[in-house]
């Protein structure tokens, strides 16, 4: 411990990294009723606190190390960090790094001169080929969170936010991988605010430092998950377990979703897009704060927002899972009588709730021999947990048979998307695609606008965030109805393309 806090204290980072605000999240703060700030490590040259411990290692080799080159094992951000750093000291850094890293993290390193090779599916595979290759060719191999020096770094993180608030603080929450940030920053906070509790987090699916503490020493998972990439390591080290088994008060383990809503709390906040890992500490503080509510409430809450390496296209994901994170979204399966009336009792029973999404298809008579309409339905929730088992009571007791499908993965990654499909004996069925405006009471005018006598077949609605809803819609109309839906439409006023004779409508939805 005593030589934990000597590399801290002395530990040579102010030559490449900056030192990160402390920054409030005052919406956060309001809803949780108490002070929470976020460390921001995303704002370094290297858009990560890596930066840190990969310099403060590289800045102790001497001249002889240096000429042999440096190589590392990373999902990314060390490698940038090790890249970096090499370039500063004018050696050459060779970057192992997973296939299935995001494609910013491998261009980001390429362009700070590092030589990358991309090797195995994680992290652990990436290590292997770099030991073996550092064995090979002698260069100096940079661990990204094993090693006493580069600990100290990272270590520094935690050095900055005790100096930075002067104020209690009740806990910080530090992100874990390997344990690099975990451990430097337990050791200075606990040394200087012994009172201060440090909460590690990490993914529910690849916990490897919590299983360590729980086993008594450092375990290999046999798998872990990507979506939080920087994290997704498969083993502890050995140092850093014994530092964190020692230091930190507790693990907190946090799933993907509360993952993304974190992601749209920081952004929410402060207009920054951290990547999964970097709000990996924010959903961790959630979810304690959350879990403990009566706990005594002097003192700030302090997430590591850790680094904003996100590839672009990942936000889709996250967009559109932030809301279930966040539990101000329910999912919801429902059955009922394929009647426009009970539609519009539906809609009716949700009491003002806006829809975020509305999928149905129709399938013909049910084994009662009366149609049944089957909805993927998607409520805003604005009360908390409790209103999502509130409303799917009062469903059931209005007659709705529902099934809470907020937390089925299947549901939510796929089958979501798939309701629809070919309907067989629909041979007068037009397909429109609408854009409705985004406003209460949109559907159920559509619905109105139709004679009773024209079959809803499909509808296919979800909020994109945009300022019009879209909406592909089926109605089957007889030939000598089409005028009259045609004069109806219009009287409607919700711009619509026909879509019936698009090949997409024609191969994939188109039944007879």
């Amino acid at each position: 411990m005593q030589e934990t806090l000597r590399r801290i204290l002395t530990a040579r980072v102010y030559d490449v990294a900056i030192e990160t605000p402390l920054d409030p999240l005052p919406r956060l703060s309001a809803r949780l009723g108490r002070p929470v700030l976020q460390k921001r490590e995303d704002l370094q040259p290297v858009f990560s606190f890596k930066i840190r411990g990969a310099y403060n290692k590289i800045a102790t080799l001497g001249p002889d190390e240096l000429s042999r080159g440096v190589i590392c094992a990373s999902a990314g951000n060390h490698a940038q960090g090790v890249a970096f750093a090499a370039r500063k000291r004018g050696a050459v850094a060779t970057i192992v790094m997973p296939v299935t890293t995001p494609p910013i993290k491998v261009v980001a390193v390429r362009a700070l001169g590092g030589q990358v090779v991309l090797h195995g599916d994680a992290f652990d595979e990436a290590f292997a080929e770099a030991t073996r290759r550092a064995a090979e060719t002698g260069a100096v191999f940079i661990h990204p969170f094993d090693d006493p020096d580069v600990i100290a770094g990272q270590g520094t993180v935690g050095l900055e936010i005790t100096r930075q608030h002067s104020e209690p603080i009740a806990a910080v929450f530090v992100p874990i991988g390997g344990g690099g940030l975990a451990a430097g920053v337990a050791a200075i906070v606990k040394f200087l605010r012994p009172d201060t509790r440090v909460i590690g987090v990490e993914p529910v699916d690849a916990a490897s430092m919590k299983a360590a503490i729980e086993a008594g020493g450092v375990v290999t998972l046999d798998q872990v998950g990507l979506f939080c990439d920087g994290v997704a390591v498969r083993r502890a080290g050995g140092h850093t377990f014994q530092l964190c088994r020692d230091l930190l008060d507790e693990i907190v383990t946090v799933d993907n979703d509360a993952v993304c809503a974190a992601i749209k709390d920081i952004f929410d906040d402060s207009r920054a897009v951290p990547e999964p890992s970097g709000a990996l500490a924010l959903a961790g503080l959630k979810a304690w704060a959350a879990a403990h509510p009566d706990t005594k409430k002097d003192g700030a809450l302090i997430a590591i927002n850790s680094g904003a390496n996100v590839n672009f296209d990942r936000l889709r994901h996250i967009a559109e899972r932030a809301e279930i994170g966040e539990g101000t979204e329910a999912l919801l399966a429902v059955a009922m009588d394929d009647d426009r009336d009970v539609y519009s009792r539906f809609l009716k029973a949700l009491d003002g709730r806006s829809v975020t999404e509305f999928n149905y298809r129709w399938s013909g008579e049910g084994p009662s021999g009366k149609p049944r309409a089957h909805i993927f339905v998607g409520v805003a929730l604005k009360q908390g947990p409790h209103e999502k088992d509130d409303l799917i009571a009062a469903l059931r007791t209005g007659g709705y048979a529902v099934e809470d499908m907020s937390d089925n993965e299947t549901a939510k990654l796929h089958v979501r998307h798939m309701v629809g499909g070919r309907a067989a004996g629909l041979p007068h069925e037009r397909i429109l695609r609408f854009e409705f405006p985004e406003r209460p009471g949109a559907f159920l005018k559509f619905l109105n606008s139709l004679k009773p006598a024209w079959a809803l077949t499909l509808f296919h609605y979800r909020n994109h965030g945009d300022d019009v809803g879209r909406v592909l819609a089926g109605i089957s109309v007889p030939p000598s109805e089409r005028r009259a839906l045609d004069v109806a439409l219009a009287d409607l006023g919700y711009p619509y393309v026909d879509e019936t004779e698009n090949p997409a409508s024609r191969l994939f939805l188109d039944g007879a």
